[in-house]
């Protein structure tokens, strides 16, 4: 790391978390963390699904501002905050889906953001697929090069095109916030049926070696947390408790 100069691993368009314009939590947060070290922030732009920990690991940048705590590549701080993924729906819906186990949703058109074409490598649409439900509609984002905006989903339970959605929290308070439209969030369960994880919580991310700058980036954390989780609200981010401290380490 060069001094004075904070090297941040951002993605170019992954709104709400960072874009090239500035405009993602990820963003203020690096501008805060860069005006309390007074150093000079500098983006190293990299599309998350192709290899950001690389670019992290391969010393071009380093920091990255959000990783889940249990991620076992870089050295990660204990949590800023925790969320979930989230079931969509419309407030006047007529039945309200509380978790993955209600029958009424093999009668629903429920939508899920697919990574690839196989629609078989996100937590809900594993998920459902072992819970007996097949009605998916897949919805790509823009990572790489997909047809749909990642907000096209929530477009999607607002117009009633879908009856309900199962969307990572940040993406789908973000751009529910955005578009103004008046939606439900129900965070989503652990899944019991499969073991399947939906709720992650969420540090900042180094080099594993570079304790010292953990460790750094862990006191900022720890005396900020107030003004941290004022920017994850300001972006609708719905956020969980943090668990408890571990004796003898950070929460995880």
């Amino acid at each position: 790391m060069t001094a004075g100069v904070l090297r941040v691993c951002a993605d170019p368009d992954n709104l709400p978390s960072s874009n090239q314009a500035g405009e993602g939590f990820e963003n203020r947060l690096a501008e805060f963390l860069a005006e309390k070290w007074n150093s000079k922030l500098q983006y190293i732009w990299w599309a998350a699904p192709r290899g950001m920990m690389r670019m992290l690991n391969g010393n071009y940048c380093d920091v990255s501002m959000e990783a889940p705590t249990e991620f076992d590549m870089a050295g990660v701080t204990g949590p800023y905050y925790r969320t979930s993924y989230v079931i969509v729906q419309r407030r006047d819906a007529p039945h309200k889906i509380t978790g993955l186990d209600d029958p009424a949703l093999k009668g629903m058109k429920i939508g899920v953001h697919l990574f690839a074409a196989d629609g078989e490598n996100t937590p809900p649409a594993m998920a459902l697929s072992a819970h007996g439900i097949v009605g998916l509609v897949g919805f790509s984002t823009t990572y790489i090069g997909g047809q749909n905006r990642p907000e096209d989903i929530i477009k999607a339970v607002a117009d009633d095109s879908i009856d309900v959605a199962i969307v990572w929290g940040p993406i789908a308070g973000y751009h529910a916030q955005k578009l103004g439209v008046d939606l439900t969030l129900t965070p989503v369960d652990n899944d019991t049926l499969t073991g399947m994880q939906f709720a992650f919580s969420m540090g900042m991310a180094t080099r594993r070696r570079e304790t010292a700058l953990r460790d750094s980036l862990q006191a900022f954390i720890e005396g900020h947390r107030a003004e941290i989780q004022g920017i994850l609200d300001q972006f609708g981010i719905p956020t969980l408790p943090l668990p408890e401290t571990r004796p003898g380490g950070p929460a995880q």
